[in-house]
């Protein structure tokens, strides 16, 4: 006990000094001392899964005591978006508390956590050129021209900064906002509004074919090109899905995990500030596309516990999924619950309806430097035209100041700790033995799921795929007079029990066990 109280006082001593001194987010070296640090302890395996195109490591972090693959396991994933730095703090925030904090939690529940899924995009944050990057560093020819990576963004200003351009053009789809002048929309043409202006990220037409930025000097993004409604032909998901090191091995890795009952990504997309909604018809449908309906019920009520949980209310949060996602493969494909969360919004601020305009004034309201003046430049594909340059700071709209990493994780921390607290719990009640003469014993008892989650989800059972609960009881064939050695369950609903009863021939002990890795196991010694 001494010794566990040591450990975590170090652990805790040096997850202040490393995280706290800190006044931005962590570079890519910085992350890998931290990660180091974490699996020297006696409660984490460190392992390195692969190596991106850019030569960058992918580490998972598995925590927990005694035998880690027998217990249900929570999987949690960082960086599935580059340029979402917050993420990947949160992922390894929660390592840091759960390992000083939270070592109970680790005597019933293994954790996986994935730092960092997209590296090669994330380092672009500290790079001299900001901009928000979600590819790797493999060389693809997004535009099918010929060429990999002929026309990306170019610094127009010469600010270190990829913001946006706009040109004026009376045939442009785009206008000034009536809620902020610094902020650009498209016109409503139902309202009779005209264009003023066309908007693009900052580049030139570097390959002269009349487009910009249609081939950026990045490769393939990670959350844009898993299996699940792989998108076919777009940029940046590759010519086949789970194309790249990263994806392969890390899918490699979770299908030997059978112990995992739920994931949580911190991603742009959300369905936990609000679930989603089933949809019969869509989920009728060969391949799909809606939540199951029992996984529906599930969703909101952990959606609840999150609301709960986390003080920050979404604001005009409408993401719950893009085509090639992480968050939606380990649900449609891997068949586990799956939850995820950008993990901050902008609050709501003064009635703004247009999201980039409220960030506006509620970063004006705090005396932030986040948006870069609409200034007029030469660009030389536009030579007859006005070209402007501007915008909301690269980075700024999706992750908060780095000072208010440490109170985000708090509550996300917490909140994967109830889900933990939630998980499918297999238990033995009401044992009875009875003496039927002649050397023979009846024995009964209710196998109960204590848990407000059921043991597969909807999707897990439908699918086949999750491993069903096994009952085993310890007993030769021969003495088994009436019921099964070994019994197959599909699902048990939360709160469930099912009885079963056998008669055994013969005198000592025999032992009773049920369960799948990612129920955990129930056992019982029964005296005959």
């Amino acid at each position: 006990m001494r010794k566990l109280i040591l450990t975590g006082l170090l652990v805790g001593s040096w997850f202040c000094s490393s995280v706290f001194a800190q006044s931005d987010y962590p570079t890519l070296s910085q992350i890998n001392q931290r990660l180091q640090k974490l699996g020297s302890n006696s409660s984490a395996e460190l392992k390195t899964l692969s190596k991106t195109a850019g030569g960058k490591d992918i580490y998972v972090l598995k925590i927990g005591t005694g035998n880690m693959d027998q217990k249900p396991a929570i999987a949690v994933v960082g960086g599935v978006e580059g340029y979402h730095v917050l993420s990947v703090e949160l992922a390894l925030q929660f390592a840091e508390k759960l390992i000083a904090e939270h070592a109970e939690a680790l005597q019933t529940t293994t954790f996986y956590v994935f730092p960092n899924m997209s590296p090669d995009a994330y380092e672009q944050y500290h790079a001299a050129l900001k901009y928000e990057r979600r590819g790797n560093a493999s060389a693809v020819d997004h535009d099918r021209d010929g060429t990999a990576n002929d026309n990306g963004y170019s610094d127009l200003n010469g600010d270190g900064l990829i913001t946006w351009m706009r040109v004026e053009d009376p045939m442009g789809d785009w206008t000034v906002s009536k809620e902020d002048p610094r902020v650009m929309v498209k016109a409503d043409r139902s309202k009779g509004e005209a264009g003023k202006y066309l908007v693009m990220k900052e580049s030139k037409d570097d390959d002269k074919d009349g487009k910009f930025a249609e081939d950026l000097k990045e490769g393939i993004a990670f959350n844009k090109s898993l299996t699940y409604k792989f998108p076919v032909f777009e940029p940046l998901a590759g010519d086949i899905a789970v194309s790249q090191a990263e994806s392969r091995a890390l899918l490699d890795y979770l299908f030997e995990q059978w112990n995992i009952f739920a994931f949580v990504t911190f991603s742009p997309s959300n369905n936990l500030s609000s679930p989603l909604k089933y949809n019969a018809g869509e989920a009728r449908k060969r391949v799909v596309s809606s939540i199951l309906e029992k996984d529906q019920v599930i969703n909101a009520m952990v959606s609840d516990v999150y609301n709960k949980t986390v003080s920050q209310k979404a604001f005009q949060q409408t993401n719950q999924g893009t085509d090639g996602d992480f968050f939606q493969w380990a649900y449609f494909h891997f068949a586990r619950l799956s939850f995820s969360t950008p993990g901050y919004w902008t609050p709501e601020f003064k009635g703004k309806n247009n999201p980039e305009a409220n960030y506006l004034a509620w970063a004006d309201s705090l005396g932030w430097n986040s948006f870069v003046p609409w200034t007029e430049v030469k660009h030389p594909d536009f030579p007859n035209q006005k070209v402007e340059v501007g915008g909301v700071k690269p980075f700024m709209l999706t992750n908060p100041p780095y000072e208010k990493a440490a109170e985000i994780s708090a509550e996300h921390t917490d909140f994967i700790l109830k889900l933990a607290g939630m998980q499918p719990k297999l238990e033995f009640h009401n044992l009875k033995t009875e003496a039927l003469g002649n050397g023979l014993t009846r024995v009964s008892v209710d196998l109960f799921n204590n848990s407000p989650l059921p043991t597969h989800s909807e999707m897990g059972a439908r699918s086949r795929w999750l491993r069903k609960i096994r009952i085993d009881l310890d007993s030769s064939q021969d003495k088994i007079i009436s019921g099964d050695k070994i019994t197959l369950v599909e699902s048990m609903g939360a709160f469930e029990k099912i009885s079963y009863s056998w008669i055994i021939r013969g005198t000592g002990n025999i032992s009773l066990k049920a369960g799948a890795p990612h129920t955990g196991f129930a056992t019982q010694t029964i005296k005959l």
